[in-house]
């Protein structure tokens, strides 16, 4: 079987010669935001390149077991990748995953909120614009905690509601109501938004979120930032009222703290690391693609699924 881990004589992280990223600019990510509708995979892809930047200043890449939360088709998992990590991507819808004629590389479909992964697992675990398309971001966030070791990072990003575009392609109309800007975005296009109020789309604000995100067990808060602005405007989140409404995009960095392993809700699924996955015999769909979809074939995440004839 082929490891999913490198083992302890391949390069380690100082060998590996990978050049430090830089941050995209402010101008190309408004622009490349302004074009998300039409051109997704330009702005996408130039935001995981500036996600992993970003990322560097935070903790060691080269080398790292990363965990892309919420991969969709996987740009910053493979961003992570071309920095020199080890990542695996994660997403519950299959149709995101796969909407790229490409085969994926380490991908798993399972939910956010109950990882397939064993606790203590990633070095490095990271999360784009996913929070505020679910319904319990902080279920999200908590599991993230559990499979991050102790002194890991965990890092995420989310578009607050009450920001100008918290309503994605229905803004700014979000701010008369969800279900309101949703129904006048179907009668003026004669389709349904993407993001869907109350179904892919929810109100998550910046401050009181923050204050929640504070209480989580298992880590600190060592960081919070709008994640477009230079680092210098870090103040404006704790700003009352207009804080949320100017952030745009609240950045939460946490770190893990020391202490002992969780116990796993399911041993069959969730055991001790190496951690366990399941996933569904190969078809030619999953072949293609380089999926594994949960099922009921536990295989450990230090292995790729060969025993079953991938």
């Amino acid at each position: 079987m082929t490891p999913l881990w490198p083992s302890a004589h391949e390069a380690s992280p100082g060998q590996l010669a990978i050049p430090a990223a830089k941050r995209a600019g402010l101008c190309s990510l408004v622009q490349a935001f302004r074009a998300e509708q039409r051109d997704p995979d330009r702005f996408y892809r130039l935001l995981a390149a500036d996600t992993v930047a970003l990322v560097g200043d935070l903790a060691t890449v080269p080398g790292a077991r990363v965990l892309d939360v919420g991969s969709g088709p996987g740009d910053l998992a493979e961003a992570f990748r071309h920095a020199g990590a080890w990542a695996v991507a994660v997403d519950v819808d299959w149709e995101e995953m796969h909407c790229r004629e490409r085969r994926l590389e380490l991908a798993v479909l399972g939910d956010g909120t109950r990882l397939p992964f064993g606790a203590q697992t990633f070095d490095l675990t990271c999360s784009s614009n996913v929070l505020e398309h679910v319904p319990d971001p902080l279920a999200l966030l908590a599991d993230m905690v559990r499979v991050t070791r102790p002194g890991g990072v965990v890092f995420v990003n989310y578009t607050l509601w009450t920001s100008p575009w918290g309503g994605h392609e229905t803004a700014p109309w979000h701010f008369v109501g969800g279900a309101w800007a949703m129904r006048r975005y179907e009668r003026r296009t004669g389709r349904s938004p993407k993001n869907r109020f109350g179904i892919s789309l929810f109100p998550i604000a910046g401050r009181r979120f923050l204050r929640q995100v504070r209480q989580l067990p298992g880590a600190v808060v060592v960081d919070a930032f709008p994640r477009y602005y230079p680092r210098w405007t870090r103040r404006l989140v704790e700003v009352p009222g207009v804080g949320d409404l100017l952030t745009w995009n609240l950045a939460i960095v946490l770190r893990c703290e020391p202490g002992e392993a969780p116990a796993e809700e399911e041993p069959g699924t969730r055991g001790d690391p190496p951690a366990t996955c399941r996933v569904r015999r190969p078809t030619d769909r999953s072949r293609r693609t380089g999926i594994w979809a949960l099922a009921d074939t536990p295989v450990g995440v230090g292995q790729r699924p060969g025993s079953i004839g991938w």
